[in-house]
């Protein structure tokens, strides 16, 4: 639909005072507007202000001319919504910026260098409307603020703040250019009206509220200092996005939505008097409904740190957090409750969100084009409805907390059916004695009343209740603060039932949450039961900082990202939400990541000492379960240290070493990154044995000496690990003459005799000195992975075929070549799904109790348990038969 220019200044002129008198104080622009050069009218109005020595005089012609354009341009339809705000909001920075230096330069010839403008709210976002206030917060740094050498800092600070409001705020016979409201600084009633950087952030840091959190999530450095400015947002990010639930300023943000119904005093629905801001349905509770979201969320999802409302709703939907006709509607209704904000507000120029009554009202609804107030309160009902019935919806569920009471401690206890109630009643009360620091304060015991009778009910149902109160216990002791643990679990009842399974079923996961208890942040995230994405996607996830940050603040990233990582597919294996092989696919991926980023963080650390070789680098292989790409929850990772180039190069740093050594110590450096425990913990045991000579070889090799080794040296075990070996780190020529060499190795003719017998032998030595560890060993157990791994590495050598770093993969290459029998690769397939799973459900490879026996079965593919060990026995068989039909011997199956 083509912009009716003339129709909208008609109704301009016919409805709203405030537009007709800008209309003939402008002619140029009205006459660029009723000819539809809107986009040259704009320009125009930027311009007004040229040539103007009075910066007053000067920024109130430019924001009338803009004011004029805007609204004119807005009711012919040829500037969408977001233009008119963002053309809004651009003015304002525009207008402080101009303020700003020229409160400076009235007493100083400096640019104005630390004195800082942040824009919240709306001005913040973007997101002006036609007759708003700005609610900056000024601050300003003591040691660059410009100042007479007679002025203190905190005084000319505060002279400069007076004289910028003076020349926005004022009303002359020019008009005024913004309101400015400064009561959104810290502690506005007792504070400056400018703020100094130190103070700011010491508040924002400590003592600040729940509002303010809010308040800052649309902020940014919009005149001044900006990169200041910039820095000091960087600075309070922690405090406003922050990566733990706080469940406090979740309530206080509940608190506050509701009070927005609970003070207003209008009408409910449209009708003269109805606020459409303040009102049920009105702009606000679009506001809030994005921004409670974001507050919750924002601080573990990036994607939602988002200023604008509209570009919000949708990265909410995004997310999965609300549905996207949710979104959808709310921003539509955003959008026009705007829009008739804006009518209200052009008829006067004063900021009202109030409609009015009679004749008043139909001139707002026939300056917005319909026919009469009528028409408009019809609309406007439909759309508060919808926004209303949302933001009920919202403050339901944040609000909703369930409290019960428990009545007599040990009653309840015996009626759960506890063992010896009275002993464990008296445990439970002592934890609230002192012993535990997070229960110490009155509101985290408060917290904990109101959880305490659904966690006994949920944790009865345990195979071993009395065990897994004692592993909340000590969850309870690890945790320096449980206030926002308890408050987020009696949110979220379906997350008390997965802690309880976590307690119960998985005792490597609760002992990992006893030592990091804000690991159950992770699964508030719909995303929590996905696979992750690609080793590239998930590096660049631990890679991402807040800001510029060290070498061991990485390294804490790293842990950080990677121990969330494998709670949650942990998590993922008890729900049996995943296959077990996709989980331990996923384990490798992230490691693989780890390792990636770990190992250029310490080369790039490493060569701000000694600097780089030309023409070498560090090479780093996988082996066994790493480098097949499967991992378990319980696997060490097992890496070769390779470097290209020879061992002539020397480094060209202030502390040069030879190659030999520069790579060795760089090669100790990646392993320490990794296995290191950092403020976050351990991260992986490294095993570096499978290197050329074992533990009496040096850690890193050249790829020359590492091939030459193969081929004179190594043994046959070692071409077997040679087998699952897999270039994980190095640059693409480098990989390929790793690749080449290895390829060389593996294809190189073989006495079959003499292959079968070193096989034997081994499997032998193994078998004794590694006897297996419980029914469910399906690694150690005869028949199990260890002899399909050596009988497909036999196969492979033997005959020259089938080799991939995948033993799944090997084997059903094997299968094709017609070398083993097809049902093999289920037998791995189930070998594989057992191991993973017994690594968290049965660690000490015991049948677990019921219901952990029923949960371990549906991981691994089976209705029971007893289903599970009959396919398991079946398997083992038949990887028997296959050992007999090659190597002619019986294995001793049980």
């Amino acid at each position: 639909m083509s912009p009716d220019w003339t129709s909208a200044a008609e109704r301009a002129r016919a409805h709203a005072p405030f537009l007709a008198m800008a209309l003939e104080r402008r002619p140029d622009l009205a006459e660029l507007l009723e000819a539809g050069r809107g986009e040259e009218a704009l320009q125009r109005a930027r311009a007004s202000g040229e040539g103007i020595d009075d910066v007053g005089v000067a920024l109130r012609r430019e924001r009338l001319g803009v004011a004029l354009v805007l609204a004119i341009s807005d009711l012919a339809g040829a500037f969408p919504l977001a233009q008119v705000t963002g053309e809004l909001s651009a003015l304002a920075d525009r207008a402080l910026d101009a303020a700003i230096r020229d409160a400076v330069l009235r007493r100083t010839d400096q640019e104005p260098r630390g004195f800082i403008a942040l824009a919240l709210g709306k001005h913040g976002a973007g997101e002006l409307n036609y007759s708003s206030d700005i609610d900056p917060i000024l601050l300003y740094d003591p040691d660059t603020l410009p100042r007479r050498e007679r002025d203190e800092p905190g005084e000319a600070a505060q002279r400069y703040a007076r004289e910028i409001v003076r020349t926005l705020a004022e009303s002359t016979a020019e008009g005024y250019v913004f309101r400015v409201d400064l009561r959104l600084r810290p502690a506005s009633e007792v504070s400056p009206l400018a703020i100094s950087y130190n103070a700011a952030l010491s508040h924002y840091e400590s003592s600040a509220l729940a509002w303010e959190r809010a308040a800052f999530i649309r902020a940014r450095a919009c005149a001044g200092d900006i990169p200041a400015g910039e820095a000091f947002l960087a600075a309070i990010r922690p405090f406003v996005w922050r990566r733990s639930l706080d469940f406090g300023a979740i309530e206080e943000i509940g608190r506050l939505t509701a009070r927005i119904r609970e003070t207003y005093t209008g009408p409910l629905g449209p009708q003269p008097g109805f606020n459409l801001k303040q009102g049920r349905g009105g702009i606000r509770e679009v506001e809030f409904f994005a921004q409670t979201h974001q507050l919750i969320h924002g601080g573990r999802d990036p994607s939602l740190r988002l200023r604008g409302v509209r570009a919000t709703l949708d990265a909410v939907a995004a997310a999965g957090l609300v549905s996207a006709d949710d979104a959808m509607v709310l921003g539509t209704s955003y959008d026009r409750l705007r829009t008739v904000e804006h009518r209200l507000q052009m008829l006067e120029d004063q900021q009202t969100h109030t409609l009015p009554g009679g004749e008043a009202l139909d001139r707002v609804a026939r300056l917005d084009g319909l026919a009469d107030g009528a028409a408009l309160l019809e609309e406007l009902a439909g759309v508060t409805a919808q926004v209303a019935e949302r933001f009920d919806r919202l403050i339901g569920v944040e609000s909703a907390t369930g409290h019960r009471a428990a009545g007599a401690l040990p009653s309840r206890l015996a009626e759960l059916g506890y063992a010896d109630p009275e002993a464990l009643a008296l445990r439970i009360d002592g934890w609230q004695d002192g012993h535990i620091r997070a229960l110490r304060s009155p509101s985290a015991q408060a917290a904990f009343a109101s959880l305490l009778p659904r966690l006994l009910e949920a944790l009865a149902e345990a195979p071993e209740p009395e065990r897994a109160l004692l592993r909340w216990e000590h969850v309870l002791e690890r945790a320096s603060s449980a206030i926002n643990l308890f408050r987020l679990l009696e949110a979220r009842p379906g997350l008390l039932d997965q802690l309880v399974r976590i307690l119960t079923l998985a005792p490597p996961l609760a002992d990992e949450l006893g030592r990091r208890p804000d690991l159950l942040d992770t699964l508030i995230d719909q995303s929590a039961l996905d696979l992750p994405g690609s080793t590239a996607v998930l590096k660049a996830k631990m890679a991402r900082t807040e800001r510029d940050e060290g070498y061991e603040q990485l390294l804490d990233r790293i842990r950080l990202v990677t121990g969330e990582a494998r709670f949650a597919l942990g998590v993922q294996l008890i729900e049996a939400v995943h296959d077990p092989l996709d989980i331990a696919r996923a384990l490798s991926r992230y490691a693989e990541a780890a390792l990636q980023l770990a190992s250029e963080a310490a080369a790039q650390e490493f060569a701000r000492e000694h600097g780089r070789i030309a023409g070498s680098e560090l090479l780093v292989l996988g082996f066994g379960r790493f480098g097949g790409g499967l991992l378990t929850h319980a696997s060490d990772l097992d890496i070769v240290y390779l470097f290209s180039g020879t061992h002539e190069g020397e480094s060209d740093g202030r502390r040069p070493l030879g190659a030999t050594l520069y790579f060795n110590r760089l090669a100790q450096r990646v392993s320490a990154a990794l296995s290191v425990p950092t403020a976050q913990g351990a991260l992986y045991e490294v095993d570096t044995r499978l290197r050329p000579q074992g533990t009496q070889g040096p850690l890193a090799a050249s790829i020359e000496s590492f091939a030459r080794y193969q081929r004179e040296d190594a043994w046959t075990w070692e071409h077997m690990a040679l087998t699952r070996a897999r270039v994980l780190v190095g640059g693409e020529a480098a990989r390929a003459e790793v690749e080449q060499a290895i390829e060389t190795v593996l294809m190189r003719e073989r006495d079959p005799a003499g292959l079968r017998a070193d096989v034997l032998k081994m499997r032998g030595d193994m078998a004794a000195s590694k006897p297996p560890r419980g029914p469910l060993d399906a690694k150690l157990l005869r028949g199990a992975l260890v002899d399909l791994e050596f009988l497909v590495h036999y196969l492979q050598l033997r005959e020259r075929v089938a080799f991939s770093p995948d033993l799944g993969l090997a084997t059903r290459r094997l299968v094709a070549a017609g070398l083993l029998d097809p049902a093999l690769q289920g037998a791995h397939d189930l070998l594989t799904r057992m191991l993973v799973a017994t690594r968290l459900l049965a660690p000490d490879l015991a049948v677990p109790p019921a219901p952990a026996d029923q949960v371990l079965a549906r991981a691994c593919g089976h209705d029971n348990a007893a289903g599970l060990l009959q396919a398991c026995n079946e398997a083992r068989h038949r990887v028997a038969r296959a050992w007999r039909q090659h190597f002619e011997t019986e294995l001793e199956m049980d």
